[in-house]
């Protein structure tokens, strides 16, 4: 097994590898940026090195640096957990280039599926049910157009190299094509240094349902279940869950049979996530797949009771896969709510600053992960997450209560956080009755005051 590994990433990623590492006896080393040196991974690691100051660009975006990083310190491995580089071929082509092992997969691999347009290409060659759009990219306006109107409105406009919501515009009317075309594609290239776009049909009222996947050298492929991440805001993920609760075992096995075919079509190895749109009447298609591991990788863990860290890790040492497909089971109901330093109040806006108090909440079933402490100060340059409540439950039921008491259980002061959006989710009688899509926060809390908040525009 590998003896050290660098993290390279930040917050409570970097301390949800190290634990991982420290359980199986594997040394880790920390990077941060000038701004970072008081962050939790930094002193729960066994050594830790700065590699440039607050600036992403110049700090967990370096590639150099983190290379440089990680020979120094002799490590033999390199984790990205999720975001920063964790879906960038040039690292992966750089470990390679130094002899490093990135745990992750290769960078053909990585290429392939990560270009949204590509990886659609691949799955319709393979069979795998794609939601209807054009063949490939464009960066013009009347050429998507054309597309659209052939698919029939409404449609969807995605950036090719997107992630995150950024450069995704619906459009319901003609009329409104050409101008969100464009305003996506500037987002787009703002944000990825690409304007590649590509147009699909707009599934109404769907579920968004992502397969975990896990594939070893060996030719081992198999499936955990599904997580239903239908709860997002503009795009982002709020809230997940795992199983859905809209799916029985016929239509998860058909599905986890289809996410099975597209790892195997591109014989992909480690971690991955195959993401699906359920519509109302049990069609799913694919959309893409993220060729790392998920932010919500937690809820699948704690209905498998498979460490995903640990056996990205065995894979990509070398070994086989610790479980069968036929070991898999899963058991009862795991939810998890994303807390944000951000203020529902005003339009969700960051929220950084130092965080005078902080109580986690604890008991049976209830599963914190975060780098946050009392005094810590949270730095305006990254993502505002700052921890994942995820609670287990015999069935989804006791999984919402423990949900409720865990959030009321909770406490952190000295800045603003989404946990009383949370609350209000988890005690909304259409969520709670699992009468929910991806647009259930723009229908239930855009044109109502919820109790005990002001006025929240989603």
């Amino acid at each position: 097994m590998f003896k050290r590994i660098l993290i390279a990433n930040r917050g409570e990623i970097a301390l949800r590898i190290i634990r991982a590492c420290k359980d199986m006896g594997i040394e880790t080393v920390a990077v941060y940026s000038e701004i970072d040196g008081d962050s939790a991974h930094v002193h729960m690691a066994d050594k830790a090195i700065c590699i440039g100051p607050a600036t992403s660009k110049k700090s967990y975006l370096n590639i150099d640096n983190i290379i440089s990083a990680a020979l120094i310190t002799k490590c033999e491995a390199i984790h990205p957990g999720y975001g920063f580089l964790s879906e960038n071929s040039k690292l992966v082509e750089a470990c390679q280039l130094n002899d490093i092992k990135f745990i992750g997969p290769s960078k053909e691999h990585m290429e392939k599926m990560g270009n949204k347009s590509e990886a659609k290409k691949t799955m319709i060659e393979a069979g795998v049910p794609v939601v209807p759009g054009s063949e490939g990219s464009t960066n013009k306006a009347e050429e998507a157009f054309e597309v659209a109107k052939a698919i029939g409105f409404p449609v969807i406009i995605k950036a090719v190299s997107g992630g995150g919501g950024r450069g995704m515009r619906i459009v319901h009317l003609e009329k409104e094509f050409i101008e969100k075309f464009n305003m996506a594609k500037t987002e787009s290239a703002t944000a990825f240094n690409d304007d590649a776009m590509y147009v699909e049909k707009f599934i109404e009222e769907p579920r968004h349902v992502e397969f975990q996947i896990l594939a070893d050298h060996h030719g081992n492929v198999i499936h955990l279940g599904e997580r239903d991440c239908s709860i997002q805001r503009r795009n982002q993920k709020v809230l997940e869950e795992a199983p859905s609760a809209v799916i029985d075992e016929n239509l998860r096995s058909k599905m986890g049979e289809m996410a099975l075919r597209a790892a195997k079509s591109v014989n992909y190895t480690n971690a991955g996530t195959i993401e699906f749109l359920l519509d109302k009447y049990n069609n799913f298609y694919f959309i893409e797949m993220n060729t790392r591991i998920q932010v919500e990788h937690p809820v699948t863990e704690m209905v498998t009771g498979i460490d995903l860290i640990k056996e990205q890790i065995r894979i990509s040492y070398g070994e086989k896969l610790s479980v069968t497909q036929k070991e898999i089971l899963i058991n009862g109901h795991a939810i998890e709510c994303r807390i944000n330093a951000e203020d529902p109040n005003e339009d969700f806006r960051p929220s950084p600053g130092e965080i005078e108090g902080y109580f986690p909440p604890g008991g049976y079933g209830v599963r914190m992960d975060s780098h946050i402490y009392s005094g810590y100060r949270i730095p305006p340059t990254y993502d505002s997450m700052i921890g994942k409540l995820i609670v287990w439950g015999k069935d989804r039921n006791e999984a919402i209560d423990r949900m409720r008491r865990a959030l009321d259980e909770i406490a952190i002061t000295g800045i603003s956080t989404n946990i009383e959006f949370q609350k209000q989710i988890i005690n909304n009688k259409n969520f709670q009755e699992n009468k929910l899509d991806t647009s259930f926060i723009d229908k239930e809390f855009s044109n109502n005051k919820p109790t005990g908040m002001e006025v929240i525009e989603c």
